[in-house]
C-alpha cells in the first residue's frame, strides 16, 4: 500500500508483482526449437545466391499473377529480396502474395526429422 492507502498491484493468492518481467542479462536460447523449424524463409536462406522464379498472385489488382526472376538475395518472415542481373533492378516481394518458387538448380534443404539424417 502506498501512503494514500491504495495498492498499485492486484492482490490475490499466488500473484507476485513484476512476475513475467524478464531479468537483465543473457537469456538461454532454445537452439533445438530453432533447428526444428522448417519455415520458407529458413529454406530460402539456405539457397541464397541461386537463380529463382517467384510466382505471385495479386488478387483483385491490375497486376493479377506475375513471375519475378532473379538471384535470391535475402529472405525474412514476410519478404523475399531478389535482384535481376539483366536490369540491375532489386525487388522486395511480400510473401503474403507468394504462390510458389522454382529453382534452376538443386536446392539445399535441412529438416531434422528427415529419415535420411
Amino acid at each position: 500500500m502506498n501512503s494514500f492507502g491504495y495498492n498499485f498491484y492486484p492482490v490475490y493468492p499466488g500473484y507476485t508483482p513484476y512476475q513475467g518481467i524478464p531479468t537483465p542479462g543473457p537469456q538461454p536460447q532454445n537452439q533445438m526449437m530453432y533447428n526444428e523449424e522448417s519455415y520458407i524463409e529458413n529454406i530460402l536462406r539456405l539457397n541464397l545466391g541461386k537463380n529463382v522464379s517467384i510466382y505471385m498472385n495479386f488478387e483483385n489488382s491490375q497486376w493479377g499473377s506475375k513471375i519475378f526472376k532473379g538471384i535470391l538475395e535475402a529472405a525474412g518472415k514476410d519478404h523475399i529480396i531478389i535482384s535481376d542481373p539483366n536490369t540491375k533492378m532489386r525487388y522486395i516481394l511480400l510473401t503474403i502474395y507468394l504462390d510458389y518458387i522454382t529453382f534452376e538448380e538443386e536446392i539445399e534443404y535441412y529438416y531434422p526429422y528427415s529419415p535420411n539424417r
